[in-house]
């Protein structure tokens, strides 16, 4: 991701740089000496509830798609250690930020209400009919005793 001031989020918004917080800590795991003295695991840290870049809507939005992602307080956390380089790592937690706040952001799809067709009524009545018939045959036959 380029050093830009503005990280763009899908078509027409745009999210200042500065509204990201980045916090460098130690990762954890196996690797030897070099683990124990560099921090190069990146955590991301966005409050949706005080970010002015999304519109009321889009931010009520954002809040019930991410809901079990935020703390009480709005904040977003994602976290990445895979690398061992912390530049890459903050790249990498950046571009899931921002796919993750697209996934959010995308309008939800209005459902047209279909009716079912009467073919298909009639196809699973007549299922109906002939489970039934197979079930009747099973029974015992009563009265030649």
């Amino acid at each position: 991701m380029a050093a830009t001031a503005w990280i763009e989020i899908g078509t027409g918004i745009r999210l200042p740089r500065a509204e990201l917080r980045y916090h460098a800590t130690r990762a954890g795991g196996p690797g030897g000496q070099h683990v124990n003295t560099s921090s190069t695991r990146i955590e991301l840290w966005w409050n949706l509830e005080q970010s002015p870049a999304l519109s009321l809507g889009q931010r009520a939005l954002a809040r019930s798609r991410l809901g079990t992602r935020l703390d009480t307080e709005g904040w977003l956390r994602l976290v990445e250690s895979g690398s061992r380089s912390q530049l890459r790592n903050k790249e990498a937690v950046t571009k899931r930020f921002v796919t993750l706040l697209i996934q959010a952001l995308r309008p939800l799809k209005v459902r047209k209400p279909t009716k079912v067709p009467k073919a298909q009524k009639l196809r699973r009545l007549e299922s109906k009919k002939s489970r039934a018939e197979v079930k009747k045959l099973r029974e015992r036959i009563r009265g030649d005793e």
